[in-house]
């Protein structure tokens, strides 16, 4: 199905409404991640799907970080996510905005509040707080603050803003219901002290508005007309709607929300991937295994990969979870339509060709790729000794052809790209492991039919001995054993996967591959998809990651 023939979302249909209903006349949107960790492929929909609608409607979508917590927000995390926004293809309106851009209007719309009656200086501490809030099914009750005089509570606040008190004293609370059968709507914080520097503003706060008092703001001041995010802010909707009704905004946004992408055999909750990385359990926040966008850059999945697996998804009014096998299949799709050829002998074996001139090397080519011209050829040394991969040869001359196609003593195979080889003896160390086979080629075979009687069991791939490189192949699975890790009783690292990890060292790829460059795909012919590891490689050795099996 085209994306024209694709039944529209119920978000589409609702911007539609609102474009004909001269509601709104140009579509604004936002993608506002906190800077307190790395994007993971659960934040590529909601991206995929913000951009996305600016881009259908001719609209702009603005790129912006709600940093309102100094606790946790990093200009590392603001960096990596420009990044990975500008990686997935999407460019936003103007620079990238921030909700400290707007801490001195915030302030001044708290103060408003606070003049109106509707926001007032709560001195109860955080254990008083819970309590008098109430539970699900017991209503709160009022703080003994709740009535303290405007004049006192704007006070109050600005010694609060410079310093002078204490840090879990007081907060700044909205007047709203107590009785509310919302918990968000028992009198929220809007304003909490918190004396430590922010990675903007420096020391130049010291109490921060809540997430709930700056979002639907931030959204008001961008002209945001459709404010999209994930499910689990359903709740805090009233909430949003309450603040965007009683401020004197200079436009009034609509949040709408839609089910979150969720994966198995992976979590994508921010504190726990910090988890994986402060406690070592990965190479970092873009370890290959961790679901993280940079992660999955690493590993070699394409933009276009994880677009067209977020465009199939259903924006839908419910979670779900999505099969990883779903994700995999648009990576390999990708992957076996763009990624250069290559071969790499993964379990180098060497094979001397008797009859081939001793000092001769000859030059072969081959396609970069099977259906892209547009892809250049490739130049594949050709000597006397070469390399197969250890499992590509037999001694066993009963196997059937059927089964074992490939290398059996005594008789022949075709090397990919090159000519057709007999194995004819094998050379053995003291153990009494093979170490060489000692083969013959059959001449004037490359790109044509062997002599009669010559039927080669299969095609099998090489490299040349006296011209290849050394590298490192790093083998990834999933980073968990079960399908939903954090379910359950225990710790999701309860399922940590001990094999997530396999290193084959030493293993001979074909020449050309000493030029290749981290962000470029190859299809290790046999093997795999793989990608260079630029944090890993060095000039002495080259690690390429195993991006996917090829099934």
């Amino acid at each position: 199905m085209t994306d024209i023939e694709k039944p529209s979302n119920f978000i589409q249909q609702i911007i539609s409404a609102d474009l004909d209903a001269n509601r709104v006349e140009t579509v604004v949107t936002r993608f506002p991640p906190e800077p307190n960790g790395y994007l993971h492929i659960g934040h590529a929909k909601s991206i995929c799907l913000n951009f996305g609608l600016a881009e259908q409607f001719n609209g702009v979508c603005n790129l912006r970080f709600d940093d309102t917590n100094p606790e946790k927000e990093d200009d590392e995390y603001v960096q990596a996510i420009i990044e990975d926004v500008k990686w997935l293809g999407f460019n936003w309106a103007d620079e990238p905005k921030f909700a400290s851009d707007y801490f001195g209007q915030l302030y001044s719309w708290a103060q408003y509040l606070i003049g109106e009656g509707k926001a007032y200086i709560c001195e109860l501490n955080a254990e008083d707080m819970r309590e008098y809030r109430g539970t699900l099914t017991e209503v709160g009750k009022n703080s003994p603050y709740r009535e303290r005089p405007a004049e006192e509570s704007l006070a109050l606040l600005e010694q609060m803003k410079q310093g002078a008190v204490d840090e879990g004293t007081m907060t700044l609370r909205a007047k709203i219901d107590m009785a509310s059968p919302n918990i968000n709507m028992r009198d929220p914080v809007m304003y909490r002290i918190k004396k430590m520097a922010h990675h903007r503003t420096g020391d130049a706060w010291n109490i921060y508005p809540s997430y709930d008092f700056a979002h639907g703001q931030e959204d008001a001041i961008e002209g945001v007309t459709h404010s999209v995010c994930t499910l689990e802010f359903a709740a805090n909707r009233p909430l949003y709607e309450w603040f965007t009704s009683n401020l004197p905004l200079p436009s009034v946004p609509h949040q709408y929300e839609f089910g979150r992408l969720n994966i198995n055999y992976t979590v994508t909750s921010k504190r726990k991937l910090k988890q994986l990385v402060d406690e070592k359990h990965v190479d970092g926040w873009d370890d290959p295994r961790m679901p993280t966008i940079s992660g999955l850059r690493r590993r070699g999945v394409t933009a276009a990969a994880v677009r067209e697996f977020c465009d199939s998804l259903a924006v839908a009014k419910t979670d779900g979870v999505v099969d990883l096998a779903q994700f995999e299949h648009f990576i390999r799709t990708d992957l076996n339509d763009n990624a250069s050829r290559a071969m790499c002998v993964l379990n180098p074996l060497k094979i001397t060709l008797s009859n081939y001139e001793e000092g001769k090397e000859e030059i072969l080519t081959a396609a970069g790729h099977p259906n892209r011209d547009d892809l250049p050829s490739r130049q594949l040394p050709f000597g006397r000794e070469i390399y197969i991969d250890q499992s590509d040869f037999s001694e066993d001359t009963t196997l059937s052809r059927k089964k074992f196609k490939r290398l059996v003593i005594g008789e022949y195979v075709r090397l990919r790209g090159a000519y057709v080889i007999r194995a004819d003896e094998v050379i053995r160390d003291d153990a009494g492991e093979i170490v060489e086979i000692i083969g013959s080629y059959v001449p004037d075979t490359v790109g044509e039919n062997p002599p009669e009687g010559i039927r080669p069991r299969g095609v099998i791939h090489w490299v040349s001995a006296s011209n290849c490189i050394d590298c490192d192949l790093y083998l990834y699975e999933n980073l968990f054993t079960e399908a939903a890790p954090d379910a359950g009783e225990g710790s999701f690292l309860d399922h940590l996967n001990p094999q997530s990890l396999q290193i084959i060292k030493n293993c001979k790829a074909e020449l050309g591959l000493g030029d290749a460059v981290a962000g470029h795909q190859y299809q290790f012919e046999r093997e795999g998809y793989y990608c260079l590891d630029g944090k890993h490689s060095s000039d002495g050795k080259l690690v390429f990651n195993r991006t996917i099996a090829l099934r």
